[in-house]
C-alpha cells in the first residue's frame, strides 16, 4: 500500500515523537509499504522516510519547486521525487498517490493537509479518511475542539468517519487493515 504521511518538518520535537515515528516507518518498510510524504529530510518527515528506507520500504517525496534546492530538502534517498508548483499541488499529488492517509504530530502545514481532506470529504468530493496517530496525546485537544464544534452544530455529520484517532501503532495497523 501507499501510505500518505502528513507530519512535522521541524527538528526540535520531543524524542518520543521520533521514537514512535521510527517504529511506524520501520514497520511500514518491513511490510513492503511505500510512504508518500512532503519529501523533507527534517523533523518527523525525515525520520519516517529514513526508517522506511532502512527497513526496505520505498518513499515518494512530493516537493514544491521552491524547496528543491533548499538545504535539507529534499531527502537524498527518495525512491521517487515528484516536483510540483506549490503546497496546494503537493497536497493533491500526495493524496492522489496514496491508498491511506495518516497524520502524525505536526504544525499548521499538517493541519492544513488534514482539514483540506476533511473539507473535501464533507461536501462529497471523496470518501477518504485521515487517521490521526495520537502520539503522546498530541491530538487530544483537537479531538476535544471537534467535539465542541459538533455540540455547537457547526460540523457536518460524518466527521468521525473522516477523522479517526488512534493511540498506538497496533491500532493504526488495525484501522488501516495493514498486513
Amino acid at each position: 500500500m501507499n501510505i500518505a504521511i502528513f507530519c512535522a518538518a521541524n527538528g526540535s520535537l520531543p524524542e518520543s515523537f521520533y521514537e514512535h515515528t521510527r517504529e511506524l516507518g520501520t514497520w511500514l518498510g518491513r511490510h513492503g509499504h511505500t510512504v508518500v510524504f512532503g519529501g523533507c529530510d527534517v523533523g518527523l518527515m525525515g525520520c519516517v522516510a529514513h526508517a522506511v528506507n532502512d527497513a526496505g520500504g520505498k518513499t515518494i517525496g512530493v516537493v514544491p519547486q521552491v524547496f528543491a534546492n533548499h538545504p535539507k530538502r529534499p531527502l537524498p534517498r527518495l525512491d521517487e521525487l515528484v516536483l510540483c508548483q506549490n503546497l496546494s499541488d503537493r497536497k493533491d499529488l500526495i493524496i492522489g498517490k496514496s491508498d491511506e492517509i495518516v497524520a502524525l504530530p505536526g504544525g499548521v502545514g499538517t493541519l492544513d493537509e488534514v482539514f483540506h481532506l476533511v473539507a473535501q470529504a464533507s461536501v462529497g468530493y471523496h470518501q477518504r479518511r485521515v487517521v490521526l496517530y495520537n502520539i503522546d496525546h498530541f491530538w487530544d485537544d483537537l479531538q476535544t475542539m471537534l467535539q465542541h464544534m459538533e455540540q455547537k452544530g457547526v460540523l457536518r455529520e460524518g466527521w468521525k468517519s473522516q477523522l479517526v484517532f488512534v493511540d498506538t501503532l497496533q491500532q493504526l495497523i488495525d484501522t488501516l487493515n495493514l498486513t
